[in-house]
């Protein structure tokens, strides 16, 4: 009985010192896109530079995942990644998860981790997004809103939807960021 005790314990001990030491920010499990799988967001991301995004399939600034792709393909060597979070609260998402997976991965080739639709904004936002925009004091007031997250799960800016994924001010974040 000691032995099974102790190998609970020794098995238990990684799982919770992650959980001591994952960043507030990251402590959420999340449903990928179209998908039953959720993913961890700490074990997955810890370590990593991040920028987190509310995206939408029917807006103006829908072009704007070919350049959070192309960033992301760029960068994700690096430990960076871009996490997308589809939300219908601007009224420009579609009521099907497959009609949006379908139109990031055949239309613009979205390979960064896009996650089931999220609520961003107001009461009723999601924790994750409650916690960005209290961070930074801004809430998303429109589709592709960026938030920057360093490695340590420090937020350190937003960003508000026209400022497009090659903007030479948000590069210079990532870069900086991903040198600290």
């Amino acid at each position: 009985m000691k032995k099974i005790l102790g190998a609970l314990v020794l098995t238990a001990l990684p799982i919770l010192a992650q959980a001591n030491t994952c960043p507030d920010v990251l402590k959420f499990m999340k449903r990928k896109l179209n998908s039953q799988e959720t993913v961890n967001m700490c074990s997955e991301f810890q370590g990593k530079t991040l920028l987190i995004v509310n995206t939408a399939s029917f807006c103006g600034f829908t072009p704007q995942f070919e350049g959070l792709e192309a960033m992301y393909a760029e960068l994700k060597d690096q430990d960076f990644a871009v996490l997308g979070f589809p939300s219908h609260d601007f009224n420009q998402e579609a009521d099907d998860e497959g009609k949006t997976a379908e139109l990031c991965e055949l239309t613009y080739g979205v390979k960064f981790p896009m996650f089931e639709p999220t609520v961003v904004k107001g009461e009723d936002a999601d924790p994750l997004y409650r916690m960005l925009a209290k961070a930074t004091g801004e809430e998303p007031s429109w589709n592709f809103n960026k938030y920057l997250v360093d490695k340590n799960g420090n937020i350190l800016k937003h960003y508000k939807s026209s400022v497009k994924p090659s903007d030479a001010t948000l590069r210079a974040d990532v870069e900086k960021a991903l040198a600290m």
